[in-house]
Parts: structure tokens; sequence; C-alpha cells
């Protein structure tokens, strides 16, 4: 694909857009991880900001796995999902908005929809849109799994 040089800009754009989609997933997953291991229900818990190694420790972390940890927390942070204060010069993690709706025994708590939707089950179909386009059957989540949607709940 040849892009004159007044089109690099566009180009840079271009790719900048692609990359975006293809690591879109990240967000999601790196949600999920958190509901999955109570971080939002941790800090809550704590009822203060948290160190990276607080967090470590209410969570049960391998020690080993403190580094993915601070990037997963790095993410889940510029995503909005939690911010990041200076207390004492030390980083620690308190909740925002969206991760008091994460919190598990609220009432309005989106946890469990989040893991029903972030789960296997409703994301498999995704990858078989363009099979579905195809087939005769009515929706892609039926081409995966062989019955409909709402059929899993009964």
């Amino acid at each position: 694909m040849a892009f004159a040089n007044g089109l690099k800009h566009e180009l840079l754009d271009s790719q900048t857009h692609v990359w975006n989609h293809l690591f879109n997933y990240i967000n999601s997953m790196t949600l999920k991880c958190a509901i999955q291991l109570g971080i939002p229900d941790a800090i809550h818990k704590h009822d203060n900001p948290m160190t990276l190694f607080q967090l470590a420790d209410a969570l049960s972390i391998n020690s080993a796995k403190s580094d993915a940890l601070h990037r997963l927390m790095w993410i889940l942070v510029h995503s909005k999902f939690f911010d990041k204060v200076k207390i004492s010069k030390e980083d620690t993690y308190c909740l925002t908005g969206a991760s008091r709706l994460l919190l598990r025994h609220e009432p309005l708590s989106m946890a469990s929809f989040a893991l029903v939707m972030l789960d296997s089950v409703s994301m498999d179909p995704w990858h078989r849109m363009s099979e579905w386009f195809r087939d005769e059957r009515s929706s892609p989540f039926e081409t995966e799994h062989g019955f409909m949607f709402w059929e899993c709940w009964n």
C-alpha cells in the first residue's frame, strides 16, 4: 500500500486505529480478572486506599507475580476503574464510581452481569460471526453452541 508523503499522518492514524481495535479485548479481560480476583471488594473492605503490597496480600497473590499485578492495575487505572493516589510517597489504589458498581454485595452491582458477559460461553460466539452469516442459524450463539442464548438459562 503506497501512501504519498502528505498521507504519512493518515497511515499512522489508520495503523493506530487498527491496533486499538485489535487489542481492545485487553480492557474487558483485565476487568474480568479484577472482578474474579475481588479487587474492588478488597479495596472497599480495607476502607482506605491500598498499596500494591497490601492489595497483593489481601488477594493472596503469589509474590512472584507482583509485577504482573502492577501492570494489571496500570491498565485498570488507565481504564478509569480505579484511581491511583500518592499517600506518603507511596502509590495507592482506590475505588472509582465504576469500580463501586463492581462490588459484589451492592444492590446496583454489575459484577455478576460482567462475568456472564465476559465468560467464554458469551464470548465464543463472536468468533463464529463470519460462519453465522453463511449458515441458516438464527444467531452466532446458536452457531457456536447449537441452541439459543436464552435456552442456557432454563
